[in-house]
């Protein structure tokens, strides 16, 4: 059961990056994250009325800081970045940068210890972000755009595991769920005005969810799958399993992602993303790996 519902999890998250980008090439990526997450705040928040959980948060300020940077800071540049990369070139520094950083950020605040391994692992991230980066100098116009994403998507991971690691105090005082909440809400409405001051508005973007199947589907797949069915299945993954074997995912779903977008897509996959794909899951291996035991 533990492990089908593992499979379940990581396929969504593999698959949740072909949809976000069609539906990115309909209406602007931080309008589309913007939406995604008040549908998702407003479908958490019915769950949490009808289960009565408590919702006054502990800590109010951190909260909205972890709020900013897990959602409205991430998502703001990984969407930005995803409609100009490849969706599975996206899935791979997304989430093989994820341990890396938390591990880092962690360190820099006093909860990671920095040892060998993690050094090499960080080294080895560094050297993966170099191969994705090594045919994109001198690809022209569109060359320039994908460099760009990329380094938005880093921006955006980096945020991300910097709210992860300040949100950790809030995990012990408040229900996950009802985190969840918060942050979602919170950072899905700092997500409008930024939206509107980086990307203007037109309403023509609100219809295009029920007048274009690419828009309705993406939207859909990413609340209704990814930040409903895969996050709960994580957040019970983690009580079940722990953070180190739940975050297992990081391995599995950067290869469906590629997968689902080579086929799919018609996504370009040579050896510069081959090779920098297994380098940085070799990182990231070294990252969740467990540390030994010493007395």
């Amino acid at each position: 059961m533990r492990f089908a519902a593992f499979l379940i999890m990581s396929a969504i998250w593999g698959l949740t990056w072909l949809p976000m980008k069609s539906a990115a090439l309909v209406v602007p990526p931080i309008f589309l994250a913007a939406i995604r997450f008040l549908i998702a705040g407003a479908l958490f928040y019915a769950y949490l009325a009808v289960r009565q959980v408590p919702l006054a948060p502990s800590n109010p300020v951190r909260l909205v800081g972890a709020s900013l940077l897990t959602t409205t800071g991430c998502y703001a540049f990984v969407f930005w970045g995803v409609a100009r990369v490849p969706s599975g070139l996206s899935a791979i520094v997304n989430l093989s940068l994820i341990p890396i950083f938390t591990i880092t950020v962690g360190a820099l605040y006093g909860e990671e210890r920095i040892t060998g391994r993690r050094v090499a692992a960080i080294g080895l991230g560094i050297v993966g972000l170099v191969l994705l980066f090594s045919t994109r100098r001198s690809g022209g116009t569109e060359g320039i755009s994908v460099a760009l994403g990329i380094a938005a998507i880093m921006v955006g991971t980096l945020c991300y595991s910097w709210g992860s690691v300040i949100s950790r105090p809030l995990v012990a005082e408040t229900s996950p769920v009802a985190l969840a909440f918060w942050q979602v809400t919170i950072g899905g409405v700092l997500l409008v005005p930024v939206s509107f001051a980086i990307e203007g508005y037109d309403p023509a973007w609100v219809r295009a969810f029920w007048s274009d199947g690419r828009a309705a589907f993406g939207l859909a797949f990413l609340v209704v799958a990814g930040s409903l069915g895969a996050f709960s299945i994580y957040l019970w993954l983690i009580r079940e399993w722990g953070a180190f074997r739940a975050g297992l995912y990081a391995f599995v779903s950067p290869i469906i992602a590629v997968s689902v977008g080579t086929i799919w897509a018609d996504e370009p996959f040579g050896w510069p993303e081959a090779a920098g794909m297994a380098v940085m899951l070799g990182a990231t291996g070294l990252v969740i790996r467990r540390e030994p035991v010493t007395a």
